[in-house]
């Protein structure tokens, strides 16, 4: 196992703190001398806070840890490839660099929508390096959704069959 792979495991498994809240899966651990100084996964439906991020919520755990809030010398590992937000987060924190799992067709911006973690004009770039296990994060992310379209079906079906029922009996 790759280093890389290492701590990308480590944010595959804060992604699973997420899911165990019935949260998108999405995990991420930022690294600096060899060493995990902050984790974080979504939360914004627990936290009912559109800056819940798993990213947003690792920043803010290694500013506080080191200190500042350059990352100057931090690396992230994401499971999924940061929104809009992340990404200006990680340009604003100086971050060096950031591994990514899975990318993300729909929203990205570290190259599939956008990437904002590379413009030129910007007085910082944050390196890319995109695919690290990412057929475990992709699945992760796919089961999830798939057994949440699961879920709706059923309640929708349910729902329907309630209304029949208290249809047939006002007859």
């Amino acid at each position: 196992m790759t280093e890389q792979e290492k701590y990308m495991k480590e944010a595959i498994r804060q992604a699973k703190k997420a899911r165990a809240l019935e949260e998108v899966p999405i995990g991420c651990v930022i690294v600096s001398g060899g060493k995990i100084i902050a984790r974080g996964y979504n939360r914004r439906n627990t936290d009912k806070n559109t800056l819940s991020h798993a990213e947003l919520n690792a920043i803010r755990k290694a500013s506080k840890k080191l200190g500042d809030w350059r990352l100057e010398g931090c690396t992230m590992y994401v499971t999924l490839e940061p929104c809009q937000m992340c990404a200006g987060a990680l340009v604003q924190s100086r971050i060096d660099e950031v591994v990514i799992g899975s990318m993300n067709p729909k929203a990205g911006c570290a190259g599939s929508v956008l990437n904002l973690l590379e413009v030129e004009g910007f007085n910082h770039k944050v390196k890319i390096t995109r695919g690290v296990l990412e057929e475990e994060c992709s699945t992760m992310l796919s089961d999830f959704f798939k057994e949440l379209r699961e879920k709706k079906k059923r309640l929708k079906m349910l729902a329907k069959q309630q209304a029949q029922e208290a249809a047939d009996g006002d007859r």
